[in-house]
């Protein structure tokens, strides 16, 4: 248990300094071990973050959670959960971290059920394309015609950041949890290619990749192709911000 007071002295006399969050990581070390037996990696976009988890060996879906985060200055750090599928009874609560960099680092350092835990992230990318943000899906189009959708309590999200993706479907109502899938994707030349790392419903799916049409136009993520079950979609996703925080806060 002394070591978890230890470390973060050390990092701080080895240099501290501020860093953008954005991008993708992966978590490294748990309480000073390195973490081998699964693969978590976590995305920072636009103010929301989301992270996957998966069995490293059999690619089986373990977990995933995220929401809105906030940097309040210094080394204070906040993550309020829209959704957590190893404990839905953090949705809609606050958790408030200590957070500290070196080098490409990141150092998370909090409390839990009374003993101290430290997480040390290692940044995989910070790529920025004209995908890069958080998207919640506002339209599909079905038999020639566009339907729109606004965005409640039941929501899904896609946030890309860092050359990698991950969508979820979730209500933040009654903590219902509908799906997630992630991994690396490419976007050029109105090509974006999906290439499945994790998928909850479905661990075969891991390793196989989805290509897809796109056009960002005034401001909407314009998407289409092949489902992975091979039927043609057509999806338009929005600002999250703009298409659902904005609107939440104004109380429409």
């Amino acid at each position: 248990m002394k070591k978890l007071f230890i470390l973060p002295l050390l990092l701080f006399a080895l240099g501290v300094f501020a860093q953008d969050l954005e991008g993708a990581w992966k978590l490294t070390h748990l309480n000073g071990d390195p973490v081998k037996d699964r693969e978590c990696v976590k995305i920072y976009q636009d103010g929301y973050f989301a992270f996957g988890t998966r069995e490293t060996g059999s690619n089986h879906f373990l977990d995933a959670g995220g929401g809105l985060y906030d940097t309040e200055g210094g080394d204070s750090y906040s993550e309020s959960f829209d959704f957590f599928t190893a404990n839905p009874g953090k949705i809609g609560t606050t958790t408030n971290y200590t957070i500290s960099f070196v080098k490409e680092k990141m150092v998370l350092y909090y409390e839990q059920k009374g003993s101290n835990m430290i997480e040390i992230w290692e940044k995989l990318s910070d790529r920025d394309d004209a995908l890069n943000g958080t998207w919640v899906i506002t339209g599909r189009k079905r038999d020639g015609a566009i339907q729109t959708m606004t965005p409640g309590a039941r929501r899904t999200i896609k946030i890309l950041g860092g050359g990698r993706f991950q969508w979820i479907a979730f209500n933040s109502e009654t903590k219902e949890f509908s799906g997630t899938g992630g991994g690396n994707y490419t976007a050029q030349n109105g090509k974006y290619t999906e290439y499945i790392e994790f998928f909850s419903r479905d661990d075969s799916r891991v390793g196989a990749s989805l290509g897809f049409d796109y056009q960002v136009k005034n401001g909407q993520w314009h998407h289409s192709g092949l489902s992975s079950k091979g039927e043609p979609i057509y999806e338009i996703w929005s600002s999250y911000r703009k298409a659902y925080l904005e609107k939440l806060d104004k109380g429409d």
